[in-house]
């Protein structure tokens, strides 16, 4: 059997699928690949089903090594690969000889590679998923130096000849993302709706997997008193009492008791990944049915 092994795990280095959708009336979040795009693009190009595991890097800084030439595809974030010295093209199928060092730099763009492995990281799932939580510390843990977890097996199919789809690299100015009204819009004025849908925001490096914190203007309730605690999505703007507004991440809770300004819609959502502390970003009322 096939296996790779950390050499280097860098700042974070995890094993995602498409998380565990289906299971908030149990208190399990769905969890999965951030950059849901980049997942799909990897498994995609080395042939694999889509739910096939990957890995996540948290800003590069990685190395692997497999027993068995092995075919990879890196997608997501931008930034130097090299196996063996090597320039390895990104979002492009690449085999990999055996014991031959794969090394992804830093990142220079975006905030998170995905590195897919043809046939999967094949760890033993956790209520139907491979997917690490890192809110709640369910499925496999972090790698460390040193392991070494399974390869799955050749998928049926082969690896697609070509995939010509341009691919662009993650921006690194002002991101735009879409929102629409939120379930608890009235508890705010125009004034804070105004504020968050008008001005640039920050992003703050106390963000992660579970939210991305925004620095910005404060936006100040209409109504306050407490919320009883109600169910949350990925992309919920929740507002804390100092009236800061937090976008809620793959890893965020199932119910929170903050009130929900506004969703950031689930086409723009793959975009929360990619940001990077110190970015600036805009919000626009979405008009279609995205």
């Amino acid at each position: 059997m096939n296996r790779l092994t950390v050499l280097e795990p860098g700042a974070l280095l995890v094993v995602q699928d498409v998380g565990r959708p289906g299971l908030a009336h149990l208190g399990v979040g769905t969890s999965g690949a951030f950059d849901r795009a980049a997942h799909a693009l990897g498994n995609r190009l080395v042939g694999n089903a889509a739910d096939a595991a990957s890995l996540e890097s948290l800003l590069g800084g990685a190395a692997l090594v497999f027993d068995e030439p092995t075919w990879v595809a890196i997608t997501g974030a931008w930034g130097e690969i090299t196996a063996g010295g090597m320039p390895v093209e990104p979002h492009t199928a690449t085999l990999i000889p055996a014991r031959t060092p794969l090394s992804i730099a830093t990142v220079g763009q975006g905030i998170r590679y995905t590195i897919a492995v043809r046939g999967g990281v094949d760890v033993a799932p956790v209520l139907g998923s491979r997917s690490w939580d890192s809110l709640a510390q369910l499925g496999p843990a972090p790698l460390v130096a040193g392991q070494s977890v399974p390869v799955g097996a050749e998928p049926a199919i082969p690896v697609p000849a070509a995939d010509l789809i341009p691919i662009d690299p993650p921006g690194d100015g002002t991101i735009e993302l879409e929102l629409r009204p939120g379930p608890r819009r009235e508890w705010f004025d125009d004034a804070a709706w105004s504020l968050l849908t008008s001005d640039t925001w920050e992003v703050s490096p106390r963000s992660d997997r579970t939210g991305i914190r925004l620095i910005g203007a404060t936006l100040e309730r209409r109504r306050l008193g407490e919320l009883p605690s109600e169910g949350m999505v990925p992309g919920a703007i929740q507002v804390s009492p100092d009236g800061a507004p937090t976008i809620l991440g793959v890893d965020a809770p199932v119910t929170g008791g903050y009130p929900v300004i506004a969703v950031v819609t689930d086409a723009t959502l793959d975009r929360l990944a990619q940001l990077r502390p110190g970015q600036r970003v805009r919000f626009r009322v979405a008009t279609g049915h995205s």
